[in-house]
């Protein structure tokens, strides 16, 4: 069912959702991406460069982030435009793995072109993992 704009009002919570990841996660996502930089499944090669391990893709954290707003909104064309910045990278240890977590509010409502802006904010181990994480969806 597609959410009704005038159903909505600034500050409301429209989706929660959380993502275990696991190091399995992030090869098999560098299967289906084609980036195989190793700084995401090995843990030698992501020190090498200065990290204090293995991190999950970005982009497969930005697409974990937008998935519970595509599942509010119904449909996924319904996703006008997507931004995010990169802020923190999710390390994903070798055996509790990751959590992310997306809680996903009403920052503003433009009821001329009937858009809902959506601000998420993105979590790992309680650190804010993408800044100004927004998307627009149309409700029209």
């Amino acid at each position: 069912m597609t959410p009704v704009l005038a159903d909505l009002s600034v500050g409301d919570v429209v989706a929660e959702a959380s993502f275990p990841l696991t190091r399995d996660s992030l090869v098999r996502y560098a299967g289906a991406s084609g980036d195989f930089n190793p700084i995401h499944y090995r843990d030698d090669v992501a020190q090498s460069v200065g990290l204090s391990g293995v991190l999950a893709h970005g982009m497969l954290t930005m697409g974990l982030a937008v998935q519970p707003v595509v599942d509010w909104a119904g449909d996924p064309a319904r996703v006008l435009d997507f931004q995010v910045r990169f802020t923190r990278p999710v390390f994903v240890d070798a055996i509790d793995g990751a959590t992310v977590s997306v809680v996903a509010k009403v920052g503003a409502i433009d009821l001329d072109a009937l858009v809902a802006r959506i601000d998420l904010t993105v979590t790992f181990n309680g650190a804010t993992v993408l800044g100004k994480a927004q998307a627009r969806v149309n409700l029209a």
